[in-house]
């Protein structure tokens, strides 16, 4: 896979668990090349104990459709943020240290949201 390998998206916990789904990761190839930096991902699947211990409510790690991108300072940062937009991305949460992004297509989810940690 262009610019990441399967070990990137695997549960931090150790567990191995990695069930990211195809179209999201077309998207953050398309987000990658856009943006014209690396993308760390620090985050990508979770299993559902390794959520839970982290703190999260959401399930979005969990069913493969969002990542945590290490954003090492604000020049960084805006190239991933500018990259994320023009794939597509339509829900970015900004933290001092990393971008989450998903596509959630749960009912009930609200596109087109920005949020801070």
């Amino acid at each position: 896979m262009k610019y990441f390998k399967p070990s990137d998206f695997a549960c931090k916990c150790g567990c191995g668990f990695n069930d990211m789904k195809p179209d999201f990761l077309s998207r953050l190839i398309n987000a990658r090349e856009f943006s014209g930096v690396p993308y760390v991902i620090n985050s990508g699947c979770r299993c559902e104990q390794h959520n839970k211990d982290v703190g999260s409510t959401s399930q979005n790690h969990v069913i493969g459709r969002a990542v945590d991108i290490k954003a090492k300072d604000s020049r960084t940062r805006f190239k991933i943020l500018r990259g994320l937009i023009k794939a597509g991305f339509t829900r970015i949460g900004i933290h001092e240290h990393f971008i989450h992004v998903d596509n959630m297509e749960v009912e009930g989810s609200s596109p087109e949201v920005c949020w801070i940690y």
